[in-house]
């Protein structure tokens, strides 16, 4: 779902719960049928600073996939978001 985001320039990850919750395209790519209910947005922040604080898992994957990116050209790197308080 953050791919979603990421993609869509969706910053909050509770319109984020919303927008894949109505748009079909976006339950498809995550993998969701019309049935499944959608993950809350406290999930993401309970999963950020609850299970994978004490090790670099996000890390790890997240320069994997920005490596691949960069590689393919999707990205240049030049500019950065944050989704903060």
């Amino acid at each position: 779902m953050l791919i979603v985001g990421y993609c869509f320039g969706i910053s909050s990850e509770r319109r984020l719960c919303e927008e894949v919750h109505l748009n079909l395209a976006y339950r498809w790519f995550c993998r969701l049928g019309l049935e499944d209910p959608v993950p809350d947005h406290s999930t993401f922040s309970k999963n950020r600073h609850g299970r994978f604080r004490d090790n670099d898992t996000l890390r790890f994957v997240f320069e994997k996939v920005l490596a691949r990116c960069i590689s393919e050209r999707l990205v240049g790197g030049e500019g950065f978001a944050v989704d903060a308080v």
